[in-house]
């Protein structure tokens, strides 16, 4: 017999979760070494930092139930980075430090860098010789990489949906071909 529930949980193989689990790593850093102890920023920098990371992996296993909460899930995710970003734009602002634009020498440099195997082995290998400017261009650019491919993410599970439809659609479906004794398509990937 064919199931109609699909395969969910494949988040730890996607680029996006392991760059969510590293800003997580960097922003704790950040705030420890640049944000005064007992400010409700460092709360609120982890917490954003946090929840990008773990709503994508809460709405990949809804996945298996529930599309609309997978994306749902996803744009939070996608939301609280871009909330965390601003807490960065903020610090720069606040303390009259550059940020730094897309077509900036250092930016450039800096996007090579953050692709790189050695910033993916070890991303905090430099956190302690960054300054503050640095450390925040450095997140910002991570951040902006994350969130778009998180739009893209969020883009092929509405393809997905569309495709193969919801849970109530495959039950359907899986019933039907219960019935008939013909085989259902079984939920693509």
């Amino acid at each position: 017999m064919n199931g109609f529930l699909p395969k969910s949980g494949g988040y730890r193989q996607l680029r996006a979760f392991r760059l969510t689990e590293i800003i997580h790593e960097l922003t704790a850093v950040f705030v420890k070494r640049f944000i005064r102890p007992g400010s409700r920023t460092v709360d609120q920098m982890e917490q954003a930092a946090r929840s990008g990371k773990q709503n994508i992996a809460e709405g990949s296993k809804a996945s298996m139930t529930s599309k609309g909460t997978e994306i749902k899930l996803t744009n939070v995710a996608k939301a609280s980075l871009e909330e965390l970003q601003l807490d960065y734009e903020d610090y720069l602002r606040h303390n009259g430090l550059r940020l730094w634009d897309k077509a900036h020498p250092r930016t450039l440099r800096l996007r090579d860098y953050l692709r790189s195997d050695v910033f993916m082995n070890d991303p905090v290998r430099y956190a302690s010789t960054m300054n503050a400017e640095e450390y925040c261009n450095m997140c910002i650019t991570l951040i902006n990489q994350t969130t778009y491919m998180l739009r893209r993410l969020i883009e092929r599970q509405q393809e997905q949906f569309l495709r193969d439809g919801g849970i109530k659609e495959r039950m359907y479906r899986a019933r039907v071909s219960y019935r008939t004794g013909r085989p259902s398509t079984p939920p693509s990937d």
